[in-house]
């Protein structure tokens, strides 16, 4: 079964080691391998010598050209409430399979509002899996579809909004249970919840 994590985007080509420039273009490729799936971000000219050369391996499932951005300063404070992004990132890293419902949900939040892209999407041990791109820092989010019924999704938007107002609790710690859903769903949530059995299919990258 495949896990669902985040793999950042290089700030080197894997293959020379040159550092990327800012906008400098570059290409993404996806393997399918034993371990799970592993990205590599290649400079274009060494990506023209290994097509040219028949070096992409068979287990490339994927691939897409992307344009490098110089990582921005860290602010001075850190954001001390969740966003729905840094939830996302805080449940990826975590991989707790009682999260995988609100990860999912969250990361259609975020492709709803051009925050992430769907770069692929593929089937893996029987199951659909997503991959997101952070346009901006290049981050891939490896997301698998819980498959969830339209009568889970209240509670599923219920959690979220629990877990954005309340953060997660810490690393091995027991979670306190979630009150009960209001008789209404979170409105901010469900607008960008998606249907479960009849699910939108990838945008163009």
């Amino acid at each position: 079964m495949i896990e669902w994590n985040i793999q950042s985007r290089a700030h080197a080509c894997e293959t020379c080691g040159q550092a990327f420039a800012d906008e400098q273009a570059y290409y993404t490729v996806l393997f399918d391998e034993r371990a799970g799936l592993r990205r590599q971000d290649i400079c274009a000219a060494c990506w023209g010598k290994d097509a040219q050369a028949g070096q992409l391996r068979e287990s490339l499932i994927s691939r897409w050209q992307g344009v490098y951005e110089a990582p921005p300063p860290r602010p001075l404070d850190p954001i001390q409430r969740d966003t729905a992004e840094t939830l996302l990132r805080k449940l990826t890293q975590r991989n707790d399979p009682r999260h995988a419902p609100a990860a999912y949900i969250l990361a259609v939040m975020l492709e709803r509002k051009r925050l992430l892209k769907i770069k692929e999407q593929i089937e893996h041990d029987g199951r659909r899996v997503f991959i997101y791109e952070q346009p901006k820092t290049g981050d891939l989010f490896t997301i698998a579809d819980p498959q969830l019924h339209l009568d889970q999704l209240a509670q599923v938007q219920h959690d979220v909004a629990h877990l954005l107002e309340h953060g997660l609790p810490a690393d091995g710690a027991a979670e306190p249970p979630a009150p009960e859903p209001p008789a209404e769903p979170v409105t901010a949530i469900a607008d960008s919840a998606p249907a479960p059995a009849f699910p939108e299919p990838p945008k163009e990258a």
